[in-house]
């Protein structure tokens, strides 16, 4: 069952999204296989993030991965929401 996660971290801006997603990529960490679609909005320094996950389990995996690197950076991520999905509708191309 697909799941969809929010963050809303104390405080992060556009620019620490971007140098953590960078490095996540350059470390093989990101994209994570079980990610279908990563979004960023806000403003200042109150960006937030929202991930669609495959499954849970596929969210805990890249949590796992993630976890000790945000951690290195000093960056707080909040408590995530996690949300179970009754349905995703796709846009056919």
């Amino acid at each position: 069952m697909s799941i969809l996660v929010r963050f809303s971290p104390p405080s992060m801006t556009a620019e620490q999204y971007d140098t953590i997603v960078e490095r996540l990529y350059k470390e093989g960490v990101h994209p994570d296989p079980g990610l279908e679609l990563e979004l960023c909005f806000g403003t200042g320094d109150q960006m937030k993030v929202s991930l669609l996950f495959d499954s849970k389990e596929h969210f805990e995996s890249f949590g796992a991965k993630i976890g000790p690197i945000l951690s290195e950076m000093g960056m707080d991520p909040g408590e995530p929401e996690v949300i179970e999905l009754h349905k995703v509708i796709r846009r056919k191309n």
